[in-house]
């Protein structure tokens, strides 16, 4: 019988010696994170204890997901999701084809860089889903102009304020003056990172991935009261399991629901597997 496994990352700040200062408070990380445990184990999933804000150490993230790789074998299932902020350091290894930039999970210790999560993703055995959900934002440039993007209608709906600096408090992106001064502090181990890693369009990937991400790369991701606003509609979509479709037809309502500016992104890679997108959600 298959196994399901669960891994839910969330972080409402970050250590600021790490990040130049900058604690990065959110509000509703911890909770998306919560609430998509729980979800996980109304779907028959073996949670792991949420990784909140201190505890999601890039050791500690990786640490667990080496061990879900060593657990799940063929028809086996991982449920993966990452609340918080994005970022992004400059491609070293060429593997980013259009604005030569890798994306990040900002961590509390340091950022995660998406060559190490593709190269996690390697471990696990063919056969193996993988169902990724990550709440977050990846461009700081985004957020920086992001006032300048939206009507003061639109802002005082999403952010109930035009003003620049709160509503960069109210997304989950990094700001692009602490990307550039965490690069240019640790340019040496985020370089070190890259360079020892194969490029993710020549990694192989055995296992099936399926990753819904909280918007467009040029786009942002709000934070909420509860939970972030991709999260919330997720929820509001998924009905406490009410929702007849399949991961696609999930991602449709959930698009549907979700204000212009703030498209979540679906996309599979890995071994090729055409029926797991069609299957329902969270089935193990």
């Amino acid at each position: 019988m298959p196994i399901g496994l669960s891994v839910h990352i969330g972080l409402n700040q970050v250590d600021p010696a790490a990040y130049d200062g900058w604690s990065g408070e959110l509000g509703a990380c911890e909770q998306d994170a919560v609430d998509m445990a729980r979800l996980a184990d109304a779907a028959g999933f073996d949670v792991t204890d949420p990784l909140l804000s201190p505890a999601a150490t890039a050791e500690t993230v990786t640490a667990t997901l080496e061990a879900a790789a060593g657990r799940l074998a063929e028809g086996d299932i991982l449920f993966l999701t990452y609340s918080g902020h994005g970022g992004q350091v400059p491609d070293l290894n060429h593997d980013e084809t259009g604005d030569r930039l890798d994306e990040t999970w900002v961590l509390h210790d340091r950022q995660l860089v998406d060559d190490e999560l593709f190269e996690l993703f390697g471990k696990f055995a063919k056969g193996v889903r993988i169902w990724m959900l990550s709440d977050s934002c990846h461009s700081g440039t985004v957020a920086r102009r992001l006032p300048e993007m939206l009507s003061p209608e639109e802002l005082d709906r999403r952010f109930s304020t035009a003003d620049p600096a709160e509503v960069g408090r109210k997304i989950r992106a990094m700001p692009q003056s602490v990307q550039s001064a965490v690069y240019r502090r640790d340019r040496d181990a985020y370089d070190r990172i890259q360079n020892t890693r194969t490029a993710k369009d020549l990694a192989r990937i055995d296992a099936s991935v399926l990753r819904i991400s909280g918007c467009q790369d040029n786009q942002t991701s709000s934070d909420g009261i509860v939970n972030g606003l991709f999260t919330a509609t997720l929820l509001e979509v998924w009905r406490g399991g009410a929702f007849p479709g399949s991961y696609r037809g999930l991602h449709r309502e959930i698009v549907k629901r979700m204000p212009p500016d703030q498209t979540p992104h679906l996309f599979q890679t890995g071994g090729p597997n055409s029926a797991f997108a069609r299957q329902r959600p969270f089935t193990i």
